[in-house]
């Protein structure tokens, strides 16, 4: 067994993960009220989920009542695994594709890490 998705069949564990991963975005970007075809929240969410992704999901772990910021830190999390998901479908030389939410926040953690190629935006 490996922790690495495999790319085989005609569904494969990487689109079962992807579809799987789309829909817990869908779901905490319900309670934390992201609109994903509104490119500047997104962008920021990005931002914050790169910059304090792992401060966030500590304080949310550390107990307390805050739906939002536990729903905050599960989506840093999940963003984590969507960027790792993504490179290890580039690695297997073919795309991952997703739903609107997928779409935008993939696009936005690609631009905002620098994996575009074009190095971290500022």
């Amino acid at each position: 067994m490996t922790d690495k998705p495999q790319a085989t069949g005609p569904l494969t564990s990487l689109d079962r993960d992807t579809r799987a991963l789309e829909k817990e975005i869908e779901r905490r970007g319900v309670i934390l009220g992201i609109d994903w075809n509104d490119t500047a929240q997104v962008r920021a969410l990005a931002e914050e989920a790169l910059s304090h992704g792992r401060d966030a999901s500590r304080q949310a772990a550390h107990g307390g009542k805050d739906h939002q910021a536990q729903a905050k830190a599960e989506l840093f999390g999940f963003a984590a695994l969507m960027l790792r998901t993504m490179a290890i479908s580039a690695e297997e030389g073919f795309f991952t594709h997703g739903g609107t939410a997928w779409k935008a926040f993939g696009k936005a953690l690609w631009e905002v890490s620098g994996l575009d190629g074009d190095g971290p935006a500022a």
